[in-house]
C-alpha cells in the first residue's frame, strides 16, 4: 500500500523575482510568495495530513508553515526538514543571473539559452552540462542529484505508513525532475510554478504522478 503526497513548490522568492540562479542559496519569500503559499494552503485545507516534509531551505520551510497554518489539523502535524529535498546545486553559478548561466553552460554545445539546452538535451544531461561548466567542480551532476533525492524519498518512506497523506514542499526543477523521470508524458516543458501542487503516490519501490503543476481547480 502507498503514501499519497501533495508536493508543493515554495512561494516566489526575491531571487526568483530578480531572475537569479537559486539552488542551495536561499532568499526570503516576497509578498507574492507568501500569498502563493497561503493559496496552496487554502486549496489543501481539507487534506488531513499525517506528516509534512520540506527541504531545509528557508523558503521551503516558510511555505510549509503557511500551508499548515491554513489546515485545521496543521498544529498537530509533525514536520521534517530534509536536506535531500533541496533544489539542485549549481555550484559556482549560485546567485548569478539565470540567462548568463545558460549562456556560459551552453557554450559547450553551441546552444546558449535555457529552453534550447533543455529541449535538445533533456533535464538530466543539462544537469551534467552545468556540473561540467562549474569552475569549482561543486555543482551536482545528474548522478549525485538523484542519489540525494532517492535518499530523501527513502527517508520519507521510513517516516510514514501505508495509507497516510503527507505534504512535501520542495523546488521547481526538483519537482519537474521527479515528473520527468516517473511520468515524462506530464512534463509541460517548464519548472513547477510557485505554489503549484503536484500529486504523487509513493510506493515502496516506485513513484506514480497523478498530476503536475496544478495551480487552479480540484486537487
Amino acid at each position: 500500500m502507498a503514501v499519497t503526497a501533495y508536493l508543493v513548490r515554495h512561494g516566489q522568492t526575491y531571487l526568483n523575482l530578480y531572475n537569479k540562479v537559486q539552488g542551495w542559496i536561499d532568499s526570503p519569500l516576497t509578498e507574492k510568495g507568501i500569498q502563493d503559499a497561503r493559496t496552496a494552503g487554502d486549496r489543501l485545507a481539507t487534506i488531513n495530513f499525517d506528516a509534512a516534509f520540506t527541504s531545509d531551505s528557508g523558503r521551503a520551510i516558510a511555505t510549509g508553515q503557511e500551508i499548515l497554518t491554513k489546515n485545521p489539523n496543521g498544529i498537530n502535524v509533525i514536520t521534517y526538514q530534509f536536506p535531500e529535498l533541496r533544489e539542485q546545486f549549481h555550484g559556482y553559478f549560485e546567485g548569478e543571473n539565470l540567462e548568463q548561466m545558460w549562456q556560459f553552460v551552453g557554450e559547450q554545445v553551441q546552444i546558449t539559452n535555457e529552453s534550447g539546452v533543455l529541449n535538445h538535451f533533456g533535464l538530466e544531461r543539462a544537469r551534467d552540462l552545468i556540473a561540467k561548466a562549474d569552475l569549482y567542480n561543486n555543482a551536482e551532476d545528474n548522478a549525485r542529484f538523484w542519489q540525494r533525492l532517492d535518499r530523501g524519498f527513502d527517508r520519507i518512506r521510513s517516516n510514514t505508513k501505508a495509507g497516510q497523506q503527507i505534504l512535501i514542499v520542495s523546488h521547481g526543477m526538483t519537482i519537474r525532475s521527479i515528473v520527468d523521470r516517473y511520468a515524462p508524458e506530464l512534463d509541460q516543458g517548464d519548472a513547477a510554478k510557485n505554489g503549484s501542487i503536484t500529486k504523487l503516490i509513493i510506493e515502496p519501490d516506485d513513484i506514480k504522478v497523478e498530476y503536475y503543476n496544478n495551480i487552479v481547480g480540484e486537487i
